[in-house]
Formats: C-alpha cells, sequence, structure tokens
C-alpha cells in the first residue's frame, strides 16, 4: 500500500477515536494501528492528553485546564505525525473541546472554536464510540455516569457541526473488542 497523502496538509492522515470516557477508545486505538502496521504503513498513536495533564480533570476541572488539553492535543500531533504514515489518536480536539465545553457552562470563553474547527478539518476520520458498556473505575476518570452522559450529550451538538459527515464514523463501544479485525476498515480509510 502506498502513504496516503493530504495536500497542503503537513501533518499524516489521523485517524481519531473520540467518546467520552470509558468507551473502549484505548483498545479501538491498538486495534487500529496494528492493522495499519499490518497494511505495512509506518503508524503512530498518540494516548489521552489529559493524562499526562498538570491541571484538573474530570468534574473539577477548568476552563483553563481544558484549554491547556487542546493545545497540547494539537502539539503532540505534530510531533507524533512527524516521520510516520498514519496517526492514530486516543482523543481529538473535538472530544477535547466537548469536555472544555462543559466547564465552561456550554461556552468559549477563550475562544477555541475556531482551532478546534480548523484542526478537526485535517483528520482523515473520526470514530466515536457510543456508549453502551458500562464505566469501569480505572482510577483516573470518574466513574459517574451523570458525568458521561452530560459529555455524550455535549458532543451530540458539536460533533455534526465540527466533523464532516463523510468522515465520521460511529461504533458501539461494545463493538471494539480486543479481537476486531481492523484491518478491512482501515484499508477502507486510507
Amino acid at each position: 500500500m502506498t502513504k496516503p497523502s493530504r495536500p497542503g496538509l503537513d501533518r499524516p492522515p489521523t485517524i481519531a477515536v473520540i467518546g467520552s470516557h470509558g468507551v473502549r477508545k484505548s483498545t479501538a486505538v491498538a486495534g487500529i494501528a496494528a492493522a495499519c502496521a499490518r497494511l505495512g504503513l509506518r503508524v503512530a498513536t498518540l494516548g489521552e492528553v489529559i493524562r499526562t495533564s498538570p491541571l484538573g480533570h474530570n468534574e473539577s476541572a477548568t476552563p483553563a485546564a481544558q484549554l491547556w488539553v487542546i493545545a497540547t492535543q494539537v502539539a503532540r500531533e505534530i510531533e507524533a505525525g512527524a516521520g510516520v504514515d498514519v496517526l492514530v489518536t486516543d482523543r481529538s480536539v473535538v472530544d477535547n473541546y466537548a469536555y472544555y465545553r462543559r466547564t465552561a457552562g456550554d461556552d468559549d470563553p477563550y475562544s477555541v472554536e475556531g482551532l478546534v474547527r480548523g484542526w478537526a478539518g485535517g483528520y482523515r476520520r473520526h470514530l466515536r464510540l457510543l456508549p453502551d458498556v458500562p464505566l469501569v473505575a480505572d482510577g483516573f476518570r470518574s466513574p459517574a455516569p451523570a458525568f458521561r452522559d452530560e459529555i455524550e450529550a455535549i458532543l451530540d451538538r458539536i460533533v455534526p457541526s465540527l466533523v464532516p459527515a463523510d468522515r465520521l464514523v460511529t461504533m458501539a463501544a461494545s463493538e471494539v473488542t480486543t479481537d476486531r479485525d481492523w484491518e478491512p476498515v482501515v484499508a477502507g480509510w486510507l
């Protein structure tokens, strides 16, 4: 397979796995990256940026903390995408923007929507995982179903305006398993 290209963009094709927390994004990222490697592509992955944040998270996050996450997401995608054919991310600026909007009462106090909109337009594919699995406490993310539901409601509102319909795929989280064959799906996306 030849290297996929995106004329005019200085970044590799990027597959972003998005959704609220606890929807098996990390499992999907690992499977998609492995499929890319089997297709002969140089692939890099980027984990959840929030896990490295020096600021608050979950229900105690502030707009400034989530702004840090969005800015760091972009910077790390640029870094991770250098010299690879495909980048697979655990989150994108879009779902990070949902958490930001939640902290700000569904407002945009730092006017970052333009950045989010512009950066989101460069993703090859957004795979949105929908929560049909119970939350599992991992010691980091909130185990509160109401918090996850709140994020999902914001995603329902913002995703249609930020992600082109032809680049959005939705899937139930329960469909993501460690033995899922992602290769045919990924080949169609690239």
